[in-house]
């Protein structure tokens, strides 16, 4: 069935997106630094004539950066994109896209002003025609070649400051790949020097929404290359398990019978080849990961340094994380303490909410886990099971958004590691998208998750729940504070009364008003209540 599946979708496979786009690629494209493509419906840049965009100089934050990073003017990444381009197509309304062809998260049609909202399912939740559906569609990905992006096999530099590009053609899946190695890899400083305190995607504020618009994308892109619209990632919700229980050949691959690092040859995964994981050949020789197959997927869960991740994730420590009220805090990067996002990420202790660099818990444990290929983080996308871990990391994140209803200044406008400042543009994605435009709810992006749908009911509860723990901390002397003021009004108010009573006594019964001077007392009664 899956087979037949795979055979169908191969022969009727349509366009992809993610990164350069290939109309922007050429020598007149990077030496004028403008990225404005056409839009096949009327032939305009950006769909102008349509008014769906228009071709217009990007705006880049000012905002200070924190301290991680003390260079300047080496890395292609710094202040993205304005290496490669400063003109873009900036979209109007709903529409979205390099070219302004496609619509906003959670709109669709024509216009693109039609609401609607898909629902992620736990992979144990799909039926059997659905998850070998959902196994298709990822080897689907990983045989049809990106017709819309292609990828750079050189710096900017290399490239001669644009005059002799340097692209080449990749598959959707490894397009993806590529895009996470590419916003986490070394910055390459030239010689054989490198600098490693860098990442536009993890230790620092942004990682929840990038990986969440990494999520997004890739989502699209299988729903055009299917024609699936209501396509979407199922998560693998991994708390309180024992072992990888996704880790079948039902599902994602078991582990070869002969050789353990590998994946059993009944898995369809057993034949992928990854990309961008020799990481110290491509510094050695300062040169970007160019696409090429550098061998089979590897995977051995459970045999891992026990020392630094003793076990997996359990609900508790999910709660933990929920339960602070800082989404970040500090130095903003991986030594953050009490920070929800350096916790949920796994640098910050699930038990206490202290950095520790000898631990790896939460989001990092499920990569040291798996023992492969997932646990070097610029090949991890190489794994499938990787989009599964994420899109439940991401359902961690919007449990946390609702809880909390944090406004977007919370999320830190200035002095956060390089890339990572809420007005930022996210590396290395075209079209542009600011850090910021993800720090809100999943359901204005379209999307929900299944298991958070039950728990709407109690969202308000959710809400109060912190003020209502502060309270119980002062509740001694909110009741004491309380008691002291109702003696205190009970006596003035006697004094009022007693004072109006005693200044009609004094006036001679002929002088005596027809009515009570009730805004005298009332005025009294009024104070002595405040």
């Amino acid at each position: 069935m899956l087979l037949a599946v795979l055979c169908c979708l191969l022969w009727s496979f349509q366009t992809s997106a993610g990164h350069f786009p290939r109309a922007c690629v050429s020598p007149k494209n990077l030496m004028e630094k403008e990225c404005c493509p056409p839009w096949s419906g009327d032939g305009s840049p950006c769909g102008q004539l349509s008014g769906r965009g228009s071709c217009q100089n990007i705006l880049l934050s000012n905002a200070p950066l924190g301290p991680q990073f003390p260079f300047t003017g080496v890395d292609d990444r710094e202040s993205w994109p304005s290496i490669f381009y400063n003109r873009t197509c900036q979209c109007s309304g709903n529409f979205m896209g390099f070219n302004c062809g496609s619509c906003k998260f959670g709109f669709w049609g024509p216009s693109c002003t039609e609401r609607r909202l898909l629902v992620r399912r736990s992979i144990f939740d799909l039926s059997v025609p659905e998850k070998d559906k959902f196994l298709a569609y990822l080897t689907l990905a990983k045989h049809t070649i990106s017709s819309d992006y292609v990828i750079p096999t050189g710096t900017y530099g290399q490239m001669k400051n644009g005059s002799a590009p340097m692209f080449s053609d990749i598959n959707i899946y490894d397009l993806f790949v590529w895009i996470h190695y590419y916003v986490s890899m070394d910055a390459l400083l030239g010689g054989s020097k490198i600098w490693k305190d860098i990442d536009f995607a993890h230790e620092a504020p942004g990682f929840l929404p990038w990986h969440r618009l990494f999520l997004l994308r890739w989502e699209q892109e299988i729903q055009k290359i299917t024609g699936d619209e209501n396509f979407t990632i199922p998560y693998w919700d991994w708390r309180d398990a024992e072992k990888c229980d996704i880790c079948t050949d039902e599902y994602m691959g078991a582990q070869h019978p002969a050789n353990p690092n590998l994946l059993s040859p009944a898995s369809f995964f057993s034949s992928w080849q990854i990309i961008c994981s020799r990481l110290e050949e491509y510094n050695s020789h300062q040169t970007l990961c160019n696409g090429t197959s550098e061998g089979p997927l590897q995977r051995n869960p459970g045999n891992h340094d026990k020392s630094r991740t003793p076990r997996l994730p359990s609900s508790a420590d999910v709660e933990f994380c929920l339960s602070l009220t800082q989404y970040e805090s500090g130095s903003m990067d991986k030594s953050a303490n009490f920070s929800f996002r350096n916790t949920l990420e796994g640098f910050a202790s699930p038990l206490t909410g202290l950095a520790d660099a000898s631990q790896s818990s939460m989001h990092n444990a499920l990569h040291i886990y798996m023992n492969g290929t997932m646990s070097q983080v610029q090949g991890s996308a190489n794994d499938p099971i990787f989009l599964l871990h994420h899109a439940f990391v991401d359902s961690i994140f919007e449990q946390w958004l609702r809880r909390h209803h944090p406004l977007l200044e919370v999320y830190p406008e200035a002095n956060a590691p390089i890339g990572h400042n809420r007005e930022s543009y996210m590396v290395p994605f075209i079209p542009l998208y600011k850090n910021g435009d993800f720090f809100i709810s999943s359901k204005d992006l379209g999307y929900d998750y299944s298991y958070l749908q039950d728990s709407d009911s109690d969202s308000f509860q959710d809400y109060i729940k912190s003020y209502l723990e502060q309270a119980s901390r002062i509740w001694s002397w909110l009741l004491g504070a309380a008691m002291v003021g109702a003696a205190l009004t009970a006596l003035l108010a006697g004094l009022a009364s007693l004072l109006c009573h005693r200044k009609r006594k004094e006036l001679p019964e002929e002088k005596q008003p027809l009515l009570m001077e009730k805004e005298d007392c009332h005025s009294l009664l009024y104070q002595s209540h405040v």
